[in-house]
């Protein structure tokens, strides 16, 4: 009953609002790279590797996609391999907008943050992950706690705290993210000020055990919460401390819209 009510929402949300999605990247064009910024701001490369972070356009089937990894295989040290690309509009104060993309996981072992973020270029350097407002996690580290991430995909919940995503069929957390597969997102995002019930998220996915679009979490908050105009697209990757590394699995990432409104069809 829960996923037919789900997906009966998701559809009269679509039908009556109008797809007016802009694009912010799809990796088609020539030098579709040179609109990032790319930072790597924690860099304990050891023998020192000056630009670690992979971040570069593949193809496959004809089509052109971003890979984003901390650093080649092998190599450890690099706490903060930053991407960050304008939006191609602000999301302004008050304002609810959709952010859709596809993503793809290369491998496990992994650690990528990615989101929105209203902050520049510059700040993002000192800010680091505090850069993020809506935030969405792929891990399977090891917390400092001892407690072990499994790859399901997370979002904020509270003040740096995250949770897994939810399968409304079940009211269990996901499974973990398969390798290999691509997914769909929609990302409602509230830019209203917190005593408006804003500076919060609503997630929807497809793919892997989702065959339609499914709504996965509702209310997670932006890790601050400045009540700011959002500008840009951040994702940051980990390789993990040199004493103790994660791993260096990718993150694939394509076609990455932005629409006014709650937005559940496909660009």
């Amino acid at each position: 009953m829960r996923v037919w009510l789900a997906l009966i929402s998701a559809f009269i949300l679509t039908a009556c609002t109008d797809s007016n999605w802009v694009l912010v990247d799809d990796f088609e064009r020539p030098g579709a790279m040179t609109a990032w910024a790319r930072l790597d701001v924690d860099n304990q490369t050891d023998p020192f590797i000056s630009d670690p972070q992979i971040s570069e356009i593949k193809s496959a089937n004809g089509n052109r996609f971003m890979l984003r990894k901390p650093a080649a295989d092998g190599v450890v040290g690099n706490r903060k391999a930053i991407g960050r690309r304008d939006l191609p509009r602000p999301i302004e104060i008050g304002e609810v907008a959709t952010l859709y993309l596809r993503f793809n996981v290369e491998r496990f072992p992994n650690n990528h943050s990615f989101g929105l973020t209203n902050q520049t270029a510059s700040a993002i350097e000192e800010l680091g992950y505090d850069a993020f407002e809506p935030m969405f996690r792929i891990t399977d580290k090891a917390e400092s706690d001892g407690t072990k991430n499994d790859g399901t995909l997370m979002v904020l919940t509270g003040e740096k705290t995250y949770s897994k995503i939810i399968n409304p069929a079940t009211g269990q957390s996901a499974k973990p993210l398969e390798s290999g597969l691509w997914y769909e997102m929609w990302g409602v995002i509230n830019n209203a000020a917190s005593e408006d019930d804003g500076q919060t998220y609503d997630l929807y996915l497809r793919g892997g055990e989702f065959a339609e679009v499914t709504q996965v979490f509702t209310g997670a908050k932006f890790r601050i919460g400045r009540g700011e105009p959002l500008t840009g697209f951040v994702a940051i990757s980990n390789t993990g401390p040199k004493r103790a590394p994660y791993g260096n699995g990718g993150v694939r990432y394509d076609d990455i819209y932005l629409a006014s409104g709650t937005v559940l069809t496909t660009p």
